[in-house]
Order: C-alpha cells, then structure tokens, then sequence
C-alpha cells in the first residue's frame, strides 16, 4: 500500500512510500538534504518495516528533536498501525 506522510521540523515537506507484505519499497523524499535522504531511502529498501522503525526513531538533528529518518520512522509506525 503508498503511503504519504508529512514531517514536522524538518526540512523535507513529504516523504512517500510504499508498504508490501510488510517491506519497505520506493521510499522517495520531497526536499531536505538530497544525498541523505536518498542514501536513507535506499537503505530501507526492501528492509522490514518494524526494522525500519527500530533503527530510526529517534535520531535527532541538530538539536531539533527530530530528523528525516525519525520523521520516516514516524511515517512507518503509523501506517504499520493503519494495516492493523
């Protein structure tokens, strides 16, 4: 199932994904630090979802509170709770 998700504090506005029999597929970020969020969606490539979660919650930026990766970890748990 595709997934959209806005983030908060942070400077990507949108990060998309999809959900398959519980991997992680086509995670695609709009905005933020181009080589980073791409090399995070590349590595959730084909990664289990509740893997995803546990890797990247919590990581902070600069102090913000948050990042791209805990914002996509955000994303994910909520829509692992929508499938349930």
């Amino acid at each position: 199932m595709k997934y959209s998700f806005t983030p908060r504090g942070v400077c990507s506005a949108q990060i998309d994904f999809e959900i398959d029999d519980g991997i992680i597929k086509n995670v695609q970020f709009t905005r933020g630090c181009n080589g980073n969020t791409q090399g995070v969606g590349a590595l959730c490539e084909g990664m289990r979802a509740d893997e995803v979660v546990k890797r990247l919650e919590g990581i902070n930026c600069s102090g913000r509170g948050t990042s791209c990766p805990d914002q996509l970890a955000k994303a994910v748990k909520m829509a692992m709770e929508q499938e349930s």
